[in-house]
C-alpha cells in the first residue's frame, strides 16, 4: 500500500529556478543582506546578488555558454558560489557541482563523465582543477578562477565586459539544472539528472515543515556542491530572504564564533557537527542562545545524539530530515511544530511525496499498520523532486526505479500508524563517512590496482566514536610484504580525504556468493 504525505499537496509553479528565487524580489528586500563571507565579514545584499547573477549570465553567454552546455563549478562555500551557480543556470547552462575535496583525477573523471566544456574554480583548488581540466582535455581558456590566478580568466574579467543577461527559453520540467554526482544505492558515482522543476519542487515541499523567514541567519558550512547544502541551505534561504553566512570548511571555533557574532538562528548540519555542538568543551563556552532550530541530515542521527544537542540548546528544536541526491534531496522531515515525533526518526513524508515499503526478498509491499509499527522493508519514494535518471546510464536508471516509477532508496525503513518513518538498516552498500558518500566499489578498484593485492573488499564499520569508517579487507599476493599503513597510503594518494581507507585487515579470502557478489555482511560480522 502506498503512503501519502499527511500534508496537502503544494502548488509547484512551472518556472525556472532563477525566476522562482529572484522574480519575486521586492524593493524592500534589495538592501537586505543575502550573503556574508564568514571569514572576512564582507556582505552581499539581495539587490547586489541579483545583479551579479544577471551579469554572470551575460558573461557566460558572451563566452558561448548556454542551453545544452554543462559547466563544472568546483568551489568551497564562498559568496561567489551563490552568484555563479545561479548565473550559470540563468544562462541556460547545466551545472555539475564538484566536491571541493576531490583529487585532480576525480575532477577529471567528473568533467569527462558530465561532458563539461568549462570549469569554474578558486585559486586554492587550482592544482586539482588544472590537473582535472588537463585530463579532460579542457584548454586554459575554458577554466575560470573566480578569485584570480596568473594565466587564467577571473570572475572580474568576465564581468568587466558588462554583457547583458541572455533571453533563454527552456522547459523547466525537462531542462537539466544540475548534475551532482552520487553513487546511488551501489556502484561508482553517476550523474544525477535534476531539472529546474525538481529543485523548485523540493524547496516548496520542505517549506511547510521547516519555516524560514527574513530575520533568520543561517551559517552555511554544509557544502553547496552537495545537494543538501544546495537545496536546503542555499536555495531555501535565498527564497525566504534569510541571510547566509558562508564558511569554506568546518572549523569548530570559527563556526561557533559565527553563530555568536551573527546571532545565527537556524543550523543545518550533519551528525558530526551536531556531535561537536553537543559534546565539545568549546561549545559549552560559546553563545548559542540565538539558535531556534537545528536540523540534521546526510547521515543517521539517533535519539541519543538529539537529546545531547537539546541539553546544549534547550531553547531550540532539534529535528532530522532524510533524502538523497536522487530526490533533490529531501523526502522526509520531522516538522518543527511536532514535539510528539521521535527526533531519532526521519519524520513524515514531505508534501507531494508518496512512499511504500517493500520486502526486499519477495518484492511484496508491506502494509502500513493500523496501530504500532510496520515490518521493515526497503523504502521506495515518488514525487516531483525525484530525478529524471542517471546521465548516460539507462541500465542503472532502470534498476533504480520500480515498475510504478518509485525510486529505490536502498535503505530499510519502518512506518508507524501515524506515518512516522524510521531508517533501521541499509540495504545499499554505500558507506556514509561524516555525511559524505564513499562507494566501496571505487576503493576496491584502487586496491586491486596494487601489484601486491590479489583481492579486496571495503565495508563500513563503526570506529571507537561510533562513526562509520571505510575498512578494507585485503588478500595479499603470495610472498608480499605489505603493511596496513602501505595499503592506506596507496588509496589516500588517489582519493579525496573523506574517501580514505581508515582500517585494514588482512585475510586469506574474500567471502563471495555463487554469483561473485561480495558478502559484506559476513565481513562486518567477522
Amino acid at each position: 500500500m502506498v503512503v501519502s504525505s499527511p500534508h496537502p499537496d503544494v502548488d509547484i509553479p512551472d518556472v525556472t529556478l532563477y525566476d522562482f528565487l529572484f522574480a519575486s524580489l521586492e524593493d524592500q528586500d534589495l538592501d537586505r543582506v543575502a550573503v556574508v563571507d564568514g571569514p572576512s565579514g564582507a556582505t552581499t545584499t539581495f539587490g547586489e546578488l541579483c545583479a551579479q547573477v544577471d551579469a554572470i549570465a551575460g558573461a557566460a553567454a558572451a563566452r558561448g555558454l548556454g542551453v545544452g552546455d554543462v559547466v563544472a563549478l568546483h568551489s568551497p562555500n564562498v559568496p561567489a558560489f551563490v552568484s555563479v551557480f545561479h548565473g550559470l543556470l540563468r544562462a541556460g547552462v547545466t551545472v555539475t557541482t564538484v566536491n571541493a575535496l576531490a583529487s585532480g583525477a576525480e575532477v577529471g573523471k567528473q568533467l569527462v563523465a558530465s561532458g563539461a566544456t568549462a570549469l569554474f574554480t578558486v585559486s586554492a583548488l587550482l592544482p586539482q582543477a588544472a590537473e582535472g581540466a588537463e585530463q579532460a582535455g579542457l584548454d586554459r581558456d575554458a577554466v575560470v578562477v573566480l578569485d584570480g590566478a596568473e594565466g587564467y580568466a577571473s570572475l572580474r574579467d568576465l564581468l568587466a565586459a558588462g554583457a547583458p543577461a541572455p533571453e533563454v527559453t527552456i522547459d523547466p520540467s525537462t531542462h537539466l539544472a544540475v548534475l551532482p554526482y552520487s553513487s546511488g544505492t551501489t556502484g561508482l558515482p553517476k550523474g544525477v539528472m535534476l531539472t529546474h522543476r525538481n529543485l523548485v519542487a523540493n524547496v516548496l515541499q520542505t517549506r511547510p515543515y521547516l519555516p524560514l523567514g527574513r530575520e533568520d541567519v543561517v551559517p552555511a558550512v554544509l557544502p553547496f556542491f552537495h545537494i543538501y547544502g544546495m537545496t536546503v541551505l542555499m536555495n531555501f534561504a535565498v527564497l525566504e530572504r534569510a541571510t547566509l553566512v558562508t564558511l569554506p570548511r568546518f572549523d569548530l571555533p570559527e563556526y561557533l564564533g559565527v553563530i555568536g557574532a551573527h546571532r545565527a538562528t537556524v543550523l543545518f548540519v550533519a551528525p558530526p557537527i551536531a556531535l561537536a555542538v553537543a559534546k565539545h568543551p568549546l561549545a559549552a563556552e560559546a553563545d548559542l542562545s540565538s539558535v531556534r532550530l537545528m536540523m540534521s541530515g546526510a547521515a543517521p542521527f539517533d535519539a541519543r545524539l538529539a537529546a545531547a544537542v537539546r541539553q546544549r540548546l534547550p531553547q531550540a528544536r532539534v529535528v532530522q530530515g532524510y533524502g538523497m541526491s536522487e530526490m533533490s534531496p529531501v523526502s522526509h522531515v520531522v516538522p518543527v511544530d511536532r514535539d510528539d515525533i521521535d527526533p531519532g526518526s526521519i519524520g513524515l513524508l514531505a508534501a507531494n511525496m508518496l512512499a511504500k515499503i517493500v520486502d526486499p526478498a519477495t518484492g511484496e509491499e508491506i502494509e502500513p499498520p493500523a496501530e504500532g509499527t510496520s515490518a521493515p522493508g526497503e523504502l521506495l519514494c515518488a514525487g516531483p523532486n525525484v530525478m529524471v535518471g542517471y546521465l548516460g546510464d539507462e541500465a542503472a536508471t532502470r534498476d533504480t526505479f520500480d515498475a510504478d516509477g518509485f525510486l529505490h532508496t536502498g535503505d530499510i525503513a519502518t512506518v508507524d500508524a501515524d506515518g512516522v518513518f524510521h531508517i533501521v538498516d541499509r540495504l545499499k552498500e554505500l558507506i556514509k563517512y561524516k555525511g559524505y558518500q564513499v562507494p566501496p566499489a571505487e576503493l576496491e578498484a584502487l586496491l586491486l590496482g596494487h601489484p601486491q593485492i590479489t583481492d579486496a573488499a571495503v565495508v563500513g564499520v563503526p570506529d571507537e566514536d561510533g562513526e562509520e569508517i571505510p575498512k578494507a579487507f585485503v588478500v595479499a599476493a603470495e610472498g608480499a610484504e605489505l603493511t596496513a599503513e602501505e595499503v592506506m597510503e596507496h588509496v589516500a594518494a588517489k582519493v579525496a580525504p573523506y574517501k580514505k581507507v581508515r582500517a585494514v585487515q588482512f585475510t586469506r579470502t574474500i567471502p563471495k556468493s555463487a554469483a561473485g557478489k561480495i558478502l559484506r555482511k559476513e565481513l562486518r560480522a567477522g
